[in-house]
């Protein structure tokens, strides 16, 4: 599966952006699509994640409420919307592709075999 992610940017904090991840190259029927973001010094952090089929949903505990996934199965598309961003949001931010695991597994860096290049988002204070 190839990843493109885009949307990132600088944003106040408080703020909104909505991230995009389109996939292509092969079906997704079975997989799940996750977001993760990494800042320097720190280890790559799960974010949230969605499952093509069904469209059930995951998220780190300390994102809930803040940010939603949703998916266009038309545009083979996966959203992050990201509200009352907090500097402490800034990030690259990846999406990536994992097949054939349990929702739950997700949540797993190593789950995932194809990672798109990133997009950049950073929030100010």
């Amino acid at each position: 599966v190839q990843l493109q992610a885009s949307g990132g940017g600088l944003v106040q904090a408080g703020g909104s952006l909505r991230l995009s991840c389109v996939a292509s190259g092969r079906t997704l029927s079975g997989y799940g699509i996750g977001w993760f973001r990494h800042t320097p010094g720190k280890e790559r952090e799960f974010v949230a994640a969605i499952r093509w089929t069904g469209g059930a949903t995951a998220f780190a505990d300390s994102l809930k409420g803040r940010f939603t996934i949703s998916r266009d199965i038309t545009k083979t598309t996966v959203y992050l919307q990201m509200n009352s961003l907090k500097p402490e949001d800034t990030a690259v931010y990846y999406c990536a592709a994992a097949p054939r695991v349990i929702l739950s597994m997700l949540r797993v860096l190593s789950s995932y075999a194809d990672w798109g290049q990133g997009t950049l988002v950073t929030v100010s204070s």
